[in-house]
């Protein structure tokens, strides 16, 4: 399946004119789990495995990739299995990647970040220049939320319709491609809400930085889960909203 898609339109500059455009695709994906639980995504239809490890991180399900013993992706299905005892996913499955809303239910279910990984503010600033250049389907069509996930020198970015499932995505990434979460951090081009804090929470990243706003609900989890949450990023200008002492000055 393809990112993008061709559609006609009229476009008016002075006098109408009919254009071929190019759009964001975007797939409606279904995940069942351990052949128990079903949910479905409208997302892009790129790096499903991707999306597939990360949201089974961010939900809880699995405490690592080995922990996810498969993955079949058939088009728009994807089957995953999971390898944990005495869990009920359909008891435990609440907090969804695209605000499902069950996250004030949960919130017990979040630990507290123990890492003290601090990054310099020109490293935060350089990152978000190369997300922005890695945006290449935002830049042709404006339909796309970009996440980048920065680990020392290594730094992987998606693209998806959905602001939750991008950074479903680059977890995923992240956590095949072996990185240390407790010295990693997200920079990606969304609203931080409570249920996307939740999400970096679980899987232990201590910095997570938007070019957009939070909001308070994001803030309350940030601040009881030591997640430092930096937002409004534009230029060299930014707001540190929680844990303060992770940027370095």
């Amino acid at each position: 399946m393809e990112m993008f898609k061709e559609v006609k339109a009229v476009r008016f500059e002075g006098k109408p004119s009919e254009v071929i455009e190019t759009i964001v695709n975007d797939e409606d994906i279904e995940i069942t789990i351990n052949n128990s639980v079903s949910r479905r995504f409208s997302i892009s239809p790129n790096s499903l495995k991707e999306f597939t490890v990360g949201y089974l991180l961010g939900e809880g399900l699995a405490g690592s990739v080995d922990n996810i013993t498969n993955i079949n992706i058939d088009g728009k299905t994807i089957k995953a299995e999971i390898d944990l005892e005495d869990f009920d996913i359909r008891k435990e499955l609440v907090v969804g990647s695209d605000c499902f809303g069950g996250w004030r239910t949960k919130i017990e279910f979040v630990g507290q970040v123990e890492s003290e990984f601090s990054v310099e503010s020109n490293d935060l600033i350089d990152a978000f220049g190369k997300l922005k250049k890695k945006a290449e389907v935002w830049q042709k069509t404006g339909g796309t939320h970009v996440a980048g996930l920065v680990s020392g020198d290594d730094f992987i970015a998606i693209e998806d319709v959905s602001r939750h499932v991008a950074v479903d995505k680059v977890i995923g990434a992240g956590a095949i491609a072996k990185f240390d979460f407790s010295k990693s951090f997200i920079v990606y081009s969304g609203r931080m809400p409570a249920d996307m804090l939740i999400k970096i929470a679980r899987v232990g990243i201590p910095i997570i930085a938007s070019n957009a706003a939070p909001t308070s609900s994001g803030i309350a989890v940030a601040d009881e889960a030591r997640v430092t949450m930096v937002g409004f990023v534009r230029g060299k200008r930014f707001n540190i909203y929680t844990h303060p002492h992770r940027i370095i000055l």
